[in-house]
């Protein structure tokens, strides 16, 4: 395999792994929309929702206060 084909193949490999992450929108009952890098994970002991968001800090919400997650 020469240095080319294996900068493509590495090329490739980068594009796929790039495409498995997820995005999500998190949608509040006050109509705020909020983009994650990762699928909001909720804490059932303190009802918080955990996500990271588009600037890579981890955030945290009040489930209560949200009204949908989709995956986007």
């Amino acid at each position: 395999m020469t240095i080319r084909h294996k900068a493509i193949a590495l090329c490739f490999f980068a594009m796929f792994l790039s495409g498995c992450s997820s995005n999500y929108v998190i949608a509040t009952k006050e109509g705020q929309m909020l983009l994650t890098k990762n699928k909001p994970a909720l804490d059932k002991d303190t009802g918080l929702l955990s996500y990271l968001d588009e600037d890579g800090q981890w955030r945290q919400i009040n489930n209560e206060v949200v009204s949908q997650i989709v995956q986007r």
